[in-house]
Order: C-alpha cells, then sequence, then structure tokens
C-alpha cells in the first residue's frame, strides 16, 4: 500500500504522451494487482494509480476495463463492492471512443452484477445510475440506451418485481423508469424479447423434464419385463 502510495505521485508527474515503459508498467504490474486475494488491503491506493493512468490518457481505460475485468472476483462479494467503486471512477472519465471498444464487455458484466445473489452487489451497481455525469453524458446516457437497455433489461426487470430488499427493487424501478423515458419504443422492444426469452426457457425445461419421465418409465418397464433371477 505504501509503495503504492509513492507510485501514484511518481505517475501523476508523467509526461504526455506516456512513455512506451510506462503503459507497459501499467498493464503488466499494476492490471494484475488487482488478482490477489489480499487486494482489498491496497485496493484505495492501487485505484489511485489506475484512475491517474486514465486522467493522463483516455485510451488507457480500455485495457484497463479489459484486464479489469478479467480479474473480477465473482465469488467474493465484499471485493466486488470495491471493484464497482473503483470502475465509477473510471467511467466518469470513460470518452465516447473508448466505450466504443469496451461497451459489450461493460455492460455484459454490470448485467452480471445486477443478477448478483448478494443484494449488496445489486445495490451498489444500481448506484451507478444515481451518478449524474454517467446518466447525463456517459456510459448510461440516453445516447447508449440501444447499447445497455437490451443486455441488463432481464436482471433489471428481476430486481424490479418483487426483489426482497426494499431498496434494491426501488432503485431497480427507478432505472425502469428512466430508460422507459428515454425510448419507449425500445423499453417495449426490450420488454417483449425478455418475456419471449422467459417462455422459451421455460419450454425447454419442461421438454427435458418430459424427457425425462419417458426414459424413467422406459427404465422401470425394462426391469419389470426383464426380472432379475434369485
Amino acid at each position: 500500500g505504501e509503495l503504492l502510495e509513492i507510485l501514484g505521485s511518481i505517475i501523476n508527474g508523467f509526461a504526455i504522451p506516456l512513455k512506451k515503459e510506462h503503459l507497459q508498467f501499467l498493464v503488466r504490474a499494476l492490471i494484475p494487482l488487482h488478482k490477489p486475494k489480499c487486494v482489498g488491503l491496497y485496493h484505495q491506493q492501487l485505484s489511485y494509480c489506475i484512475i491517474q493512468y486514465v486522467e493522463k490518457d483516455a485510451d488507457t481505460a480500455t485495457p484497463i476495463l479489459s484486464g479489469f475485468f478479467k480479474c473480477w472476483p465473482w465469488s467474493c462479494s465484499a471485493k466486488q463492492i470495491l471493484f464497482l467503486n473503483e470502475l465509477e471512477e473510471i467511467l466518469e472519465l470513460l470518452g465516447a471512443d473508448q466505450l466504443a471498444q469496451v461497451s459489450n464487455t461493460l455492460f455484459v458484466n454490470l448485467a452480471r452484477c445486477l443478477n448478483s445473489d448478494h443484494f449488496q452487489v445489486v445495490e451498489r451497481t444500481l448506484f451507478l445510475w444515481n451518478n449524474e455525469h454517467l446518466v447525463n453524458s456517459g456510459c448510461l446516457s440516453r445516447l447508449n440506451a440501444q447499447t445497455v437497455l437490451p443486455i441488463i433489461y432481464g436482471p433489471l426487470y428481476k430486481n424490479s418485481s418483487g426483489h426482497w430488499n426494499a431498496t434494491v427493487e426501488g432503485l431497480a424501478q427507478n432505472v425502469m423508469k428512466m430508460y422507459m423515458e428515454y425510448d419507449l419504443a425500445l423499453y417495449d422492444r426490450c420488454q417483449a424479447a425478455h418475456f419471449k426469452l422467459e417462455e422459451e426457457t421455460e419450454l425447454k425445461i419442461e421438454a427435458v423434464s418430459k424427457r425425462w419421465l419417458e426414459i424413467e418409465a422406459m427404465a422401470q418397464q425394462q426391469r419389470t419385463s426383464c426380472p432379475v433371477s434369485a
């Protein structure tokens, strides 16, 4: 942690454009520091170093986010919340060019966070839509609704319709309402696609269940027709 604090000050003094070795240090040393189990001990200082890079050169956000999601701690809710805090800071500095390169990965991972079994991860993810910069002119704005809503609609709908945590349910309903006001036609398409997918999934489950019952019946019939001799 102390070493990263010193590094943060050094990175702050880097000249622009960034040198090749400085970019290599980011990719080979700093981004992989998100992987260790003990990342919580130094995450604040690491996050500061990462943000310094993005502030210096917005293009660094692309390799940062690509590596960031590869290190995402899906099995640890406490670390996911730390990562979401860092992600929000990065997204605030993300330009349109950088977003175009990482949008699918970004929104798919946000959808996974919204689908988390841990309510605090879902809640922290939904708080991203409370960030005025992200909603007014950033990656969650009206301009990007066509990309983001089809990806997040499923988990968003699930959280907005009967989540056991009232805060999560309320936040999800607010986000749903926001996208409905942005583009009602898009919202209706996403809703129809979601219900169609749910129906198809249900039919597949029923078909598999029916097939297993048929197999069990065949096995039972075979045992009856071929008794084991004593």
